[in-house]
């Protein structure tokens, strides 16, 4: 029998586990050693629980009371982490915005099943007069996993193109989500107040209200603003499990619920100024016209676009001293930053400075693109941010856009008319030049044609961004 309190240590190494993980996590040097941090995290917090659960230590009782159940249980942890790893194994880089987005939406499930049947079949004891808080407990924990798992299940279908991206604002929708609320506001008034476990009814409607809330809530939310749903559905996520925390008096999930909530609020908030917009106003929605970013062009008369050859890219390459990078989601789809990682070593070799530049809200999940360039061995340290590089950008001989749209947008700063006015982005065309790498002259997340397209210093070179860097690979050895 493990000792009860060699499982509150376990769960106290854990959770600082956890937190030396986030502050990994924030830097790309210290990045592995923040995953790892989580892994041992994650397996002794496991370990520790299934030991509660089995009855293995001291001091408290089994929940599993016949060979049925323990294998039951056992099944479970089995097929889960068999699910787990085959996903993980098989999940490309492109595909990792809407795998986040589906474990998100498993999450808001497990805290809304664990919610009613905590309820259904009470297994946690409750002190005498702490009937009102327990149910209170169990109500958020329901709510907040009922939206969590409605909106990411409609995040997933958006990133992964199976549903349009194209906000869906319906009349009169901000009143509907208030009314709805309400609903919910009410019905908890008489789950809470019930005696005994009466209200099941209340409890099942509320859930039901919540699904809809949260799928009519990142309904309304455009494609520009993908990057921000991700993470601010990692904070609600967050929140239903520190809910749940506090429900099965686990400290564990209270302080791991919490880390997750908050640290997905800080990056909701991060993104949020990365697009010079206000998290509210992300959530009324609104905002971007399609996920897809391949949408044909608004029409509007801009002057005659430049386009430039392979060859042409070579030699500019080989007369430029500085040259900045600028990657979006059309590099993550062509998977091309390995070919890419090739041309940066080639290009230092003959003592050329190369740095990259990244936007905060590049691709379709926040640091999509650091940790595609992290996988392709691209040096951290030429790895800039939009602050850090932005104010270097008009002494660059040369900058490479690569399948990124509306980061580069000029019209963010020269057109107060425009949807994405205000939107920090990389001021490119302030290089001497810029060759812009596309498949087409479609549109990005917001829906809005580019002039950085049209500009005197811009030349378009069209194709596959891996085919195209492998040919400018080719190239630059010959």
């Amino acid at each position: 029998m493990i000792p009860a309190g060699a499982i509150a240590a376990s769960y106290l190494v854990a959770a600082v586990l956890f937190i030396l993980s986030l502050g990994g996590l924030s830097n790309q040097k210290s990045a592995r050693r923040g995953n790892f941090y989580g892994i041992v995290g994650m397996l002794l917090a496991v370990g520790a629980t299934t030991l509660l659960i089995t009855g293995n230590a001291t001091g408290f009782d089994s929940l599993l009371e016949d060979d049925a159940t323990r294998n039951a249980f056992a099944g479970a942890i089995g097929v889960g982490a068999l699910i787990g790893g085959v996903m993980a194994a098989r999940v490309g880089m492109t595909s990792m915005p809407e795998l986040v987005a589906i474990l998100h939406s498993f999450v808001g499930l497990a805290a809304v099943l664990v919610g009613i049947s905590t309820y259904l079949a009470p297994a946690i004891p409750v002190t005498e007069g702490g009937e009102v808080v327990h149910n209170i407990e169990i109500y958020l924990d329901v709510f907040i996993g009922a939206i969590t798992f409605t909106g990411s299940i409609l995040a997933f279908l958006k990133l992964r193109g199976s549903v349009s991206g194209k906000p869906l604002t319906l009349p009169g929708r901000h009143f509907l989500n208030l009314l709805m609320v309400s609903a919910c506001v009410y019905l908890s008034i008489d789950f809470v107040t019930a005696e005994g476990h009466t209200a099941v009814e209340s409890l099942l409607w509320m859930t039901l209200i919540a699904c809809v809330i949260g799928f009519h809530m990142v309904a309304a939310i455009g494609g520009a603003d993908m990057p921000v749903v991700v993470s601010m559905l990692n904070s609600y996520s967050g929140w239903a499990a520190a809910a749940a925390g506090f429900m099965l008096k686990n400290d564990l999930l209270i302080v791991t619920g919490a880390l997750v909530g908050s640290s997905g609020a800080i990056l909701s908030y991060i993104m949020c100024r990365a697009m010079n917009r206000s998290f509210v106003s992300v959530i009324l929605g609104g905002f971007g016209t399609d996920g897809g970013g391949g949408g044909p062009a608004i029409t509007r008369e801009q002057g005659e676009v430049q386009t430039f050859e392979v060859s042409e890219t070579v030699e500019s390459l080989k007369e430029a001293s500085d040259i900045v990078i600028v990657p979006g989601y059309g590099m993550a789809v062509a998977q091309a930053q390995h070919s890419l990682s090739q041309v940066v070593d080639f290009l230092k070799e003959k003592g050329k400075t190369v740095r990259f530049a990244i936007h905060p809200v590049a691709g379709r999940l926040p640091g999509h693109m650091n940790v595609l360039l992290a996988e392709a061995n691209v040096d951290y340290n030429i790895v800039l941010e939009m602050d850090e590089i932005n104010d270097d950008l008009p002494k660059a001989d040369l900058v490479l856009v690569i399948g990124a749209n509306d980061i580069v947008n000029p019209d963010a700063l020269e057109d107060p008319a425009s949807p994405i006015a205000g939107m920090p982005v990389l001021e490119v065309w302030k290089s001497e030049t810029v060759v812009v790498m596309k498949r087409s002259m479609g549109t990005g997340y917001a829906g809005v044609q580019n002039p950085l397209f049209f500009k005197e210093n811009t030349r378009m070179l069209f194709g596959d961004a891996k085919v195209v860097v492998d040919q400018l690979l080719t190239g630059l050895r010959s």
